[in-house]
Formats: C-alpha cells, structure tokens, sequence
C-alpha cells in the first residue's frame, strides 16, 4: 500500500529513515544540517513545526504546509535537499572514520532505484498519518519526544538536545517558532 498526504490543509505525523538504518546522526554536524534545513523550511515554505525528533537513524516530524505547496511536496523537498547536503557533509568530514562504508551502502542503494543517480540517502516511504483529533495529536507528539528515552539516550525527553520536547516545558529548543499544542482534557 502506498501512503500519501490527502488532506493538503491536514496535520501529518510522518517517520523517515535512513537506508538500512545507518546510524547517521550520531554525529552533531549532520544533526545541525537538519535543523538549520528544518528552519528554512519554517521560515520559506511554510512548514508550521509541532513537534521534531532526530534519532540516530531516523526523523519524527508533525507539521502542516501553510501555504500552497502540498505536504506531500514540501517534504520531498526537505528529504532531497537534507540528502544531497548530507552526502557532500559526509564526503568533507575529515572525521569520519566510516565514510567508505556509508558512502558505499548510499550507492549500492542508489543502484537499486531508477530515479537515483549516484547516493541514496533517505529510504523512499514516509508513511503519513493525518493526525485529526486532539487525542491523536497529543499521542504523536507524546511519542516522538518518548523516543530518546525508550531509546536509552536520556533519561527525560526534555533532556534529548535534537528534539522539540525544551519547547514543551517552557524552554527553548534548537528551532523556534514550534506550534506547541495544549491539550486541555
């Protein structure tokens, strides 16, 4: 079955990860190349940010589009942009003791799809989930700032520096301007 945004005004939780689940974002540069994309999206193309996640192979997002660019769209944009950025970054790093192995796995992937030429970062599906009750909305977000914690990075979500959990207690994050939902029940 394939997944798609429906409701172009909809709220969506969507989950993306690396291919074969590289753990990418152990490092904090490629962890800062996402926020800084996650900004600019906010800032020029109307990605309204409820709540974010970078684990150390995968991305939790809940956004909505804004303006005219379809959800769908806007996140495509983000995942081919934040892979190109973060192939060159893993190229450049004179650091990074796996850069073979990694750049090898994003290749061999980018020979097993049609529309890839040369690294395939991002694995292709998002599944979107349309969050359109309170209840769900407080669920999902509760969920993505748990993930450090049932993950063993932290010991409170507060505490994870790569998520939206500070804007939830009244403390700045790395991303400002996060549409923080109160649920009153």
């Amino acid at each position: 079955m394939k997944y798609k945004f429906h409701n172009p005004d909809g709220l969506y939780f969507v989950s993306f990860a690396v291919v074969r689940w590289v753990e990418i974002f152990t490092n904090h540069h490629y962890c800062d190349i996402v926020v800084k994309s996650l900004k600019f999206c906010q800032k020029n193309k109307g990605m309204e940010i409820v709540s974010w996640c970078i684990m150390p192979n995968h991305i939790h997002l809940i956004f909505r589009s804004s303006e005219d660019k379809l959800p769908g769209d806007l996140l495509g944009d983000f995942k081919r942009f934040t892979s190109k950025e973060l192939v060159k970054a893993i190229k450049l790093n004179p650091k990074e003791s796996r850069k073979k192995s990694i750049l090898g796995i994003f290749r061999n992937e980018a020979r097993k799809c049609h529309n890839v030429n040369n690294y395939q970062f991002w694995q292709h599906y998002n599944h979107p989930v349309e969050l359109w009750s309170n209840g769900m909305i407080q669920q999902k977000i509760n969920y993505v700032h748990n993930n450090p914690v049932t993950a063993g990075l932290v010991n409170k979500p507060e505490d994870y520096p790569y998520s939206s959990a500070k804007n939830y207690v009244d403390e700045d994050g790395l991303i400002d301007d996060i549409i923080v939902f109160e649920f009153l029940f």
